[in-house]
């Protein structure tokens, strides 16, 4: 009789288990200089870029299990969505705390079972404990597997972590039904994790190693054809931390892909995140501008060659950084860059210096960020250790907050980082910017046609009022319209969509005073 009721128990737990219903959630992101807020208007957008690794895990969920996701910066979260659910699983980033919070509590409030993941909860698991059923940490492919075990036996534990980095070729493709593609700008992939570069101030190394993991060249053109077939054609975002950090391996895909986009016309256009050695490797270059690349981002950090060695950003501090980005430029890769104030080596004068290297070398959009100590990395372990950490940090470095006491006067800080984004982002010292980029802009070889797209050509419509009639600075508009129409006309296209950046910029920068 025992053995019956037992069995009875098992075969219940199964077949609730087969029927389970999860709610991804990826809660709001505030403003930010990188959020495009101000220029999505103009495309009818309503976020950047979608929730990749909820939508990868969801994908490693059981088939049969019914799902759905909530990206809260496109939809709301409705009450109906908390009460469907049997599990909540929850992910985001440490400037995404506050939301987070908050989607917790209404969870609590339905008695949700909730499942958290990803950078914030891995990096502060204790923040979270108590406010959630299972963290579920690390990377995915490992810790997964490990949790829905114990669930499908009736027994979660309350944390599944893991040290090991698994190669990532079992990877699966993201669950691209989930989301709507009209709200994104630009859509995700991944193919590859880690970075060979260990600099103090980056958590890269600690969520996913020094040693460069890559997909297989058969993995990464079934990720772009699925978005393919799902009818994206536009923007993608390779998200890896540093796409060229194994040049060997993106060498070897490269000719598939090149033979992928030219087959369908180049339905996609790549950006991606580099170290600033791409400029060392021509034939890496024309590769990647083959095969569709046109953006790429690069941590260029500071001009100021005693914080570059303070943070361990060495592979910088022997380049001639201006060089460096006037070679991936003229091999027809727009440069996007960040930099950092905040270094205990930064002298005064590092404000005015990152105004001139930043106008000087014609980098268009510039993410000036504080410096940050994130949990788990070389700096903060040093910060703690010196007595320097604070709390209640945003994690937003772009909104005055810091989590450490500085060297330098905080008052004078935050003036000095305040006087570089708004002298940048003036919209005199922008479009300075804008010609210097077009004139440095030369490709060898582009697949690319100079023409506006439909929805480049619905946003130029647009802006023809907002910025060419209405906005306070439109003569700054206009003179860089006419300057690259008649001076640069294959740039037309480019100089549209810095005229909206640099809308967007603005009004963020006038945010800060």
């Amino acid at each position: 009789m025992i053995l019956s009721v037992g069995c009875d128990i098992v075969t219940n737990m199964k077949q609730n288990y087969d029927k389970t219903k999860v709610l991804l959630i990826y809660p709001q992101i505030p403003n930010t200089f990188w959020s495009f807020c101000y220029a999505l208007k103009f495309v009818r957008k309503k976020a950047s870029f979608p929730p990749l690794g909820l939508l990868t895990v969801a994908a490693l969920l059981p088939e049969e299990w019914e799902k759905k996701l909530v990206d809260m910066n496109v939809v709301k979260l409705v009450d109906s969505d908390l009460a469907w659910a049997d599990y909540v699983f929850i992910s985001g980033m440490i400037v995404q705390r506050d939301a987070i919070k908050k989607v917790l509590e209404r969870c609590r409030h339905f008695n949700c079972k909730i499942v958290a993941g990803g950078p914030i909860f891995t990096s502060c698991p204790n923040d979270f404990i108590k406010d959630v059923d299972h963290l579920v940490l690390n990377e995915g492919e490992v810790t997964i597997p490990l949790f829905l075990a114990d669930l499908k036996k009736g027994g979660a534990e309350k944390i599944y972590t893991s040290e090991q980095k698994p190669e990532i070729t079992q990877t699966p493709i993201p669950l691209w039904h989930l989301i709507n593609f009209k709200d994104y700008a630009t859509m995700s992939i991944q193919y590859s994790r880690g970075c060979p570069f260990d600099c103090e101030f980056c958590d890269i190394t600690i969520m996913n190693g020094r040693v460069p993991r890559t997909k297989t060249k058969e993995q990464l053109l079934r990720e772009v054809d699925a978005l393919y077939k799902s009818g994206w054609r536009g923007g993608v975002f390779i998200v890896d931390d540093n796409f060229i950090g194994n040049k060997k391996d993106v060498k070897a895909i490269m000719p598939s892909l090149i033979a992928w986009m030219h087959k369908r016309r180049y339905p996609f256009a790549f950006l991606t995140e580099a170290s600033v050695n791409l400029a060392d490797d021509p034939e890496l270059m024309q590769m990647m501008v083959d095969a569709g690349f046109n953006k790429v981002f690069v941590g260029l950090e500071t001009p100021i060659a005693e914080s570059l060695a303070e943070c361990n950003k060495f592979l910088n501090s022997k380049k001639d950084l201006a060089a460096s980005v006037k070679a991936i430029q003229n091999a027809g890769l727009e440069v996007m860059a960040g930099f950092i104030v905040g270094f205990d080596s930064d002298p005064l004068s590092v404000f005015e210096r990152q105004i001139e290297f930043i106008q000087k070398i014609g980098v268009v959009t510039a993410m000036v960020g504080l410096l940050g100590a994130l949990p788990g990395t070389k700096l903060h372990k040093r910060l703690k250790t010196q007595g320097r950490l604070l709390e209640n940090w945003s994690g937003n470095n772009t909104d005055c907050s810091m989590n450490f006491v500085p060297k330098m006067d905080l008052v004078k800080l935050k003036e000095g980082y305040k006087k570089i984004v708004t002298t940048i982002y003036s919209p005199a010292k922008y479009y300075e910017r804008v010609i210097t980029f077009i004139k440095e802009f030369k490709p060898k070889r582009s697949v690319f046609k100079y023409r506006l797209s439909k929805d480049q050509l619905l946003a130029f419509l647009r802006s023809l009022w907002s910025l060419g009639v209405v906005w306070k600075f439109r003569r700054f508009y206009w003179k860089l319209l006419l300057v690259s129409l008649f001076r640069y006309p294959r740039a037309f296209p480019q100089a549209v969509i810095f005229a909206i950046y640099g809308y967007h910029f603005q009004k963020l920068s006038e945010e800060l005073t």
